[in-house]
Protein backbone atom coordinates (compact mmCIF):
# COMPACT_ATOMS: atom_id res chain seq x y z
CA UNK A 1 0.00 0.00 0.00
CA UNK A 2 1.24 3.62 -0.57
CA UNK A 3 2.69 6.00 1.80
CA UNK A 4 -0.05 8.19 3.12
CA UNK A 5 0.52 12.48 2.27
CA UNK A 6 1.31 14.33 5.38
CA UNK A 7 -1.67 15.75 5.04
CA UNK A 8 -3.94 12.71 4.91
CA UNK A 9 -6.93 12.39 7.42
CA UNK A 10 -9.36 9.97 8.47
CA UNK A 11 -12.45 10.64 11.06
CA UNK A 12 -12.34 7.97 13.74
CA UNK A 13 -15.77 6.58 14.74
CA UNK A 14 -16.04 5.16 17.97
CA UNK A 15 -19.24 3.06 18.39
CA UNK A 16 -21.11 1.52 21.83
CA UNK A 17 -24.05 -0.15 22.15
CA UNK A 18 -25.17 0.45 18.50
CA UNK A 19 -24.29 4.80 18.86
CA UNK A 20 -21.42 6.81 18.08
CA UNK A 21 -19.59 7.20 21.59
CA UNK A 22 -17.10 9.82 19.75
CA UNK A 23 -16.09 11.02 16.30
CA UNK A 24 -12.63 12.71 15.70
CA UNK A 25 -10.15 14.00 12.98
CA UNK A 26 -7.07 11.84 12.80
CA UNK A 27 -3.51 12.37 10.73
CA UNK A 28 -2.91 8.71 9.27
CA UNK A 29 0.96 8.15 9.72
CA UNK A 30 1.16 4.54 8.70
CA UNK A 31 -1.23 2.27 7.12
CA UNK A 32 -0.16 -1.72 5.79
CA UNK A 33 -3.80 -2.84 5.05
CA UNK A 34 -3.94 -4.57 8.37
CA UNK A 35 -2.88 -2.08 10.71
CA UNK A 36 -3.92 1.72 10.24
CA UNK A 37 -1.67 4.28 12.76
CA UNK A 38 -3.27 7.54 14.07
CA UNK A 39 -2.26 10.56 15.40
CA UNK A 40 -4.95 12.76 17.25
CA UNK A 41 -4.93 15.42 20.10
CA UNK A 42 -7.45 14.28 22.86
CA UNK A 43 -10.69 14.24 21.97
CA UNK A 44 -12.91 14.47 24.87
CA UNK A 45 -14.17 17.63 26.79
CA UNK A 46 -12.13 18.83 29.38
CA UNK A 47 -10.53 16.27 31.75
CA UNK A 48 -11.06 13.10 32.37
CA UNK A 49 -9.43 11.81 35.45
CA UNK A 50 -9.74 8.12 35.74
CA UNK A 51 -7.56 8.04 39.37
CA UNK A 52 -4.51 6.31 37.73
CA UNK A 53 -4.44 8.56 34.66
CA UNK A 54 -5.36 11.78 33.13
CA UNK A 55 -6.37 12.60 30.22
CA UNK A 56 -6.58 16.43 29.42
CA UNK A 57 -6.10 18.78 26.33
CA UNK A 58 -3.19 19.44 25.01
CA UNK A 59 -2.48 15.39 25.30
CA UNK A 60 -1.71 13.58 22.07
CA UNK A 61 -2.66 10.00 21.34
CA UNK A 62 -0.81 7.70 18.93
CA UNK A 63 -3.50 5.37 18.13
CA UNK A 64 -3.02 1.68 16.14
CA UNK A 65 -5.97 0.02 14.88
CA UNK A 66 -6.34 -3.60 13.27
CA UNK A 67 -8.56 -5.02 10.48
CA UNK A 68 -7.65 -8.41 12.02
CA UNK A 69 -7.39 -8.30 15.87
CA UNK A 70 -10.01 -7.83 18.23
CA UNK A 71 -8.13 -4.11 20.62
CA UNK A 72 -6.97 -0.92 19.71
CA UNK A 73 -3.98 0.05 21.81
CA UNK A 74 -3.33 3.79 22.28
CA UNK A 75 -0.28 5.69 23.21
CA UNK A 76 -1.13 8.55 25.43
CA UNK A 77 1.84 11.47 25.52
CA UNK A 78 1.61 15.01 26.72
CA UNK A 79 1.91 18.08 24.68
CA UNK A 80 5.67 18.12 25.21
CA UNK A 81 6.01 14.49 24.65
CA UNK A 82 5.92 12.88 27.90
CA UNK A 83 4.79 8.85 27.67
CA UNK A 84 1.63 9.07 30.17
CA UNK A 85 1.23 5.06 28.92
CA UNK A 86 -0.69 2.98 26.78
CA UNK A 87 -4.53 2.87 26.88
CA UNK A 88 -6.38 -0.64 25.07
CA UNK A 89 -9.75 -0.97 24.25
CA UNK A 90 -10.79 -4.46 23.32
CA UNK A 91 -13.14 -4.10 19.95
CA UNK A 92 -14.44 -5.76 16.44
CA UNK A 93 -11.75 -5.36 14.06
CA UNK A 94 -11.31 -2.28 12.71
CA UNK A 95 -13.02 -0.92 9.43
CA UNK A 96 -11.85 1.67 7.53
CA UNK A 97 -12.22 3.10 4.15
CA UNK A 98 -9.72 5.46 3.54
CA UNK A 99 -11.72 8.51 4.75
CA UNK A 100 -13.39 6.67 8.49
CA UNK A 101 -12.04 4.34 10.75
CA UNK A 102 -15.11 2.78 12.41
CA UNK A 103 -14.38 0.39 15.69
CA UNK A 104 -17.02 -0.85 17.96
CA UNK A 105 -16.00 -1.18 21.62
CA UNK A 106 -17.02 -3.91 23.71
CA UNK A 107 -16.41 -2.47 27.28
CA UNK A 108 -13.35 -3.91 28.41
CA UNK A 109 -10.14 -2.02 28.26
CA UNK A 110 -6.47 -2.42 30.05
CA UNK A 111 -4.55 0.71 30.98
CA UNK A 112 -0.32 -0.02 30.82
CA UNK A 113 1.25 2.96 32.93
CA UNK A 114 4.51 4.17 31.00
CA UNK A 115 6.96 2.56 33.16
CA UNK A 116 4.95 -0.81 32.84
CA UNK A 117 4.74 -0.90 36.47
CA UNK A 118 0.55 -1.19 36.18
CA UNK A 119 -0.90 -3.19 34.18
CA UNK A 120 -5.10 -2.58 34.78
CA UNK A 121 -7.96 -4.56 33.76
CA UNK A 122 -10.88 -2.30 33.28
CA UNK A 123 -14.45 -2.74 33.00
CA UNK A 124 -15.05 -6.13 33.69
CA UNK A 125 -18.09 -4.97 35.07
CA UNK A 126 -19.51 -2.99 32.26
CA UNK A 127 -18.62 -5.99 29.69
CA UNK A 128 -20.38 -8.63 32.30
CA UNK A 129 -23.83 -5.98 32.63
CA UNK A 130 -23.84 -5.76 28.10
CA UNK A 131 -24.88 -8.75 27.87
CA UNK A 132 -22.73 -9.63 24.84
CA UNK A 133 -22.04 -12.95 25.82
CA UNK A 134 -25.66 -13.59 25.44
CA UNK A 135 -26.49 -12.04 22.56
CA UNK A 136 -23.11 -13.12 20.64
CA UNK A 137 -21.04 -15.39 22.58
CA UNK A 138 -18.84 -15.33 19.80
CA UNK A 139 -17.48 -12.00 20.04
CA UNK A 140 -17.61 -12.42 23.88
CA UNK A 141 -15.10 -15.26 23.90
CA UNK A 142 -12.81 -13.04 21.18
CA UNK A 143 -13.31 -9.92 23.48
CA UNK A 144 -11.97 -11.87 26.92
CA UNK A 145 -9.32 -13.56 25.15
CA UNK A 146 -8.19 -9.95 22.91
CA UNK A 147 -7.89 -8.78 26.52
CA UNK A 148 -6.12 -11.54 28.02
CA UNK A 149 -3.58 -11.29 25.10
CA UNK A 150 -3.64 -7.41 25.85
CA UNK A 151 -2.66 -7.92 29.44
CA UNK A 152 0.35 -10.61 28.52
CA UNK A 153 1.50 -7.61 25.98
CA UNK A 154 1.18 -4.79 28.80
CA UNK A 155 3.40 -7.02 30.75
CA UNK A 156 5.82 -7.69 28.28
CA UNK A 157 6.14 -4.40 27.10
CA UNK A 158 3.53 -2.96 24.55
CA UNK A 159 6.31 -0.36 23.41
CA UNK A 160 7.00 -3.05 20.07
CA UNK A 161 3.51 -3.33 19.11
CA UNK A 162 2.91 0.66 19.39
CA UNK A 163 6.01 1.16 16.94
CA UNK A 164 5.20 3.40 14.54
CA UNK A 165 5.65 1.32 11.30
CA UNK A 166 7.44 3.19 7.85
CA UNK A 167 5.15 4.73 5.73
CA UNK A 168 5.26 2.12 3.41
CA UNK A 169 4.46 -0.66 5.83
CA UNK A 170 7.49 -1.94 6.26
Amino acid sequence: MSAPSDETTVEVVLVKAGRTKIRYPARVLADDGVRLTVRAPWAGEGVRDFGFVRFEPGDVFTEHYWRDRWYAVKEVRTGDGTLKGWYCDVTRPALADGAEVRVEDLDLDLWVSADGAEVLRLDEDEFAASGLAAADPEAARHAVRALDELEALGRDGLLALSAVPAPNGD
